[in-house]
């Protein structure tokens, strides 16, 4: 907020093109302040693309002067500027471009359509710029098309193997069918990309127990010694937090773990509604997930809707229930810019954006249902980790849960639901794999977090430029790197499991 304030004051002095000066001394900006301060009135402005520019120049400036704190605040500018667009690469004739090669037969009128009306969008210097998916985003928005075109390739009779089971021989629920995983966890940075001074801290995310995960185990993390925090196995969200000197690094830095977890399918389909007891408000876990959050955002029109969906019914089992027929059925899965929408500001919450675009990925649904069941009062959160429903290969995914007293958290998966209809399949078996996921989970999954935004102990620092919302891969924080390092992390940690009974 102190950043946006200062940037409103800024935003007349670079409109005017004046020079700023202090009201005692009536010294004039150095080059390098002047240059920062432009960055920041025109990140407000929405030139995002000069902004980084003129961060650019001022991290320059101040790093030949020496300064290293106000280089560090350059450079994070930088950052958060070039995460603000850069999932949104194409301008208007690149996006027809992208939608025509990728979609046969699809008309001007047809593309006109989306581009105005649907497509994700961010204008920087007052030019329209579209999200790089545009083209997919458009055949998850048309499943039948999809199927035509045969556009996701997947062996149903694998994804269904639990919504389709006859029987559950291993008990009755709601856990039954337990199945070992173990695996291993590594993050590497190669030895070229490791800045020449300072120290990483790093997040290293871990899985966390819970009621569907149980008997966590984490073993043989490296570089123990540089353990500041953790193994956390419990509570909100399973990581460990490192902070490693770079001078003692050899070669390149390997940081792995292993892992191995019980995981249960979660069989919710025989709920009473009868039976739901009631809430007690003034529980400390209760009005946490009754909260308006960082990206589970209540609104008063979320709160409309939310009455608009639900009518009369009053039972939150049925509520929670009709939220979800109402989302699979009103918001196709599309993929999202979520690190857009995570470095912006101000800041745009995910279940906003979903609600107000009509676009939303397997996080952002559900923190959809998280925020229109926490505005009628039924407590609900985002769980993610990794999903081995699709394939064997663990996949970054998030699904939703929400409470009832009596029962305890009732899974769902919106995202697999709207997979159903993705490709042909008898009409019969897409209603009965809907209806699984609508209070019911399988086993193929690993926890991290039990809701986005989840706590960890030491924070994320207020300044660093990190993706904040899920730990999926780790949050990696460098005061020296001279690149985006947390970014570059993302796309080098890698996690194998497999089933071991």
């Amino acid at each position: 907020m102190t950043v946006l304030l200062m940037a409103s004051v800024l935003l007349l002095v670079a409109a005017t093109g004046c020079i700023a000066t202090t009201e005692e001394k009536n010294e004039p900006l150095s080059p390098a302040d002047e240059a920062y301060a432009r960055g920041l009135a025109e990140y407000e402005a929405g030139n995002y693309r000069i902004a980084e520019e003129r961060f650019t120049e001022a991290y320059t400036l101040y790093k030949a002067a020496g300064d290293t704190e106000k280089a560090l605040a350059a450079r994070n500018g930088i950052f958060r500027a070039n995460r603000t667009y850069l999932e949104f690469p194409f301008d208007r004739s690149a996006a027809e471009a992208a939608m025509r090669e990728r979609i046969p037969g699809i008309t001007d009128a047809e593309i006109a359509d989306w581009l105005d009306n649907r497509a994700q969008m961010l204008v920087s210097e007052n030019e329209t710029l579209y999200y790089f998916d545009v083209a997919g985003n458009y055949l998850y928005a048309h499943p039948g098309l999809m199927q035509e075109l045969k556009v996701r390739d997947l062996d149903f009779d694998y994804v269904g193997r639990f919504a389709w089971a006859e029987d559950r021989p291993n008990g009755t629920g709601p856990y039954v069918n337990p199945v070992r995983y173990a695996g291993v966890e590594r993050l590497e940075i190669p030895h070229e990309a490791l800045p020449s001074t300072g120290i990483l801290k790093i997040w290293l995310p871990l899985p966390v127990e819970t009621d569907s995960q149980r008997d966590v185990t984490v073993t043989n993390l490296s570089y123990p010694e540089y353990i500041v925090k953790g193994p956390f196995t419990t509570g909100d969200i399973g990581y460990v937090y490192y902070e490693i000197p770079v001078d003692a690094v050899n070669g390149d830095l390997v940081i792995t773990a292993d892992i191995a977890f019980t995981s249960y399918e979660q069989i919710f389909e025989d709920i009473d509604p009868a039976l739901v007891g009631e809430y007690n408000t003034s529980d400390p876990e209760y009005l946490l997930y009754t909260r308006s959050e960082r990206n589970i955002e209540i609104t008063d029109a979320i709160r409309e809707k939310a009455m608009e969906i639900v009518g009369n019914e009053t039972n939150p089992h049925l509520q929670a229930q009709m939220i979800y027929y109402y989302i699979i059925k009103t918001y196709p899965y599309s993929h999202v810019p979520h690190i857009s929408l995570d470095a912006r500001e101000p800041k745009a919450a995910e279940s906003t954006h979903m609600f107000e675009t009509g676009h939303g990925d397997c996080g952002t649904q559900s923190m959809l249902f998280a925020a229109l069941c926490r505005s009628l009062g039924i407590p609900a959160r985002a769980t993610g980790g990794y999903q081995m429903i699709l394939a064997e290969t663990p996949s970054p995914h998030f699904w939703a849960e929400y409470y009832l007293p009596g029962y305890g958290w009732v899974p769902n998966d919106l995202t697999l639901a709207d997979a159903a209809d993705w490709v042909v399949m008898p009409e019969e078996k897409r209603t009965a794999f809907k209806d699984y996921y609508a209070a019911n989970l399988d086993p193929a999954r690993l926890v991290i977090q039990k809701n986005v935004d989840a706590p960890m102990d030491p924070a994320l620092p207020d300044d660093a430029v990190t993706f904040r919302i899920v730990r999926q891969v780790p949050a990696v924080v460098s005061d020296t790197a001279d690149y985006d390092i947390d970014l570059f992390c993302a796309d080098n940690f890698r996690i194998s499991l497999e089933a071991v009974d």
